[in-house]
């Protein structure tokens, strides 16, 4: 009988456990929350067996025919590993992002949006991610401003929908954010048009 342990550091799902809704995956025509689709899985797993540490790997060794893996935990041996590392949301590398991170400048909506009511945030990209941490951060902020590269959102229509239909939803499209100020918090963003290279100071209290 296969016998599977899981190994995870931080929380089950990754991305997906902190996305709002997710509408595109079978079985729920309403929508589900990244968390409760994933704890979902979670369950149905451990139901089947599956054995789950939460704790960090901070080793491996390849080198046997039995595959050991090193945890605070202990030693696991395996005849066979599965590396799932999921993603990481890309990096705001601009002056000033660095040092405003985790002060105005934040990687998960579902985390930070409430810290956010009544103020002016823009939120970087295009497709379905981005458009969508839009809409679920109009519940607390008063204005959201979607700053895309391109002259057209990649996110699926029936999301842009939604983002064009919402009245707090403005967009900078063929525009990037080439620098992030504030005084010890996000005071505002400078904002390159792609196509004429024309740049302006906008004001902003958030960066997603």
């Amino acid at each position: 009988m296969l016998k599977v342990r899981l190994f995870e550091k931080e929380v089950v799902g990754g991305q997906t456990s902190i996305t709002d809704i997710i509408e595109n995956y079978p079985g729920f025509p309403k929508g589900i929350s990244g968390f409760e689709l994933t704890d979902k899985m979670r369950e149905q797993a451990q139901e089947f067996g599956l054995e789950l540490d939460m704790v960090e790997v901070t080793s491996v060794d390849f080198s046997g025919p039995v595959k050991k893996i090193v945890t605070p935990n202990g030693e696991f041996g395996a005849k066979a590993v599965i590396i799932t590392t999921g993603v990481r949301p890309s990096r705001l590398d601009v002056p000033g992002a660095q040092e405003l991170t985790g002060r105005g400048i934040s990687y998960c909506a579902t985390c930070d949006g409430p810290f956010f009511r009544n103020k002016k945030v823009m939120v970087i990209g295009g497709g379905n991610s981005a458009v969508e941490e839009a809409l679920y951060l109009t519940k607390f902020a008063s204005q959201v401003t979607i700053v895309h590269r391109r002259d057209q959102l990649r996110a699926d229509k029936i999301v842009q929908k939604r983002a064009f239909d919402n009245e707090k939803v403005d967009f900078l499209l063929d525009s990037v954010i080439t620098a992030v100020s504030g005084d010890g918090l996000v005071s505002g963003v400078t904002v390159k048009n792609v196509k004429t290279g024309e740049e302006k100071e906008v004001p902003a209290d958030g960066i997603f």
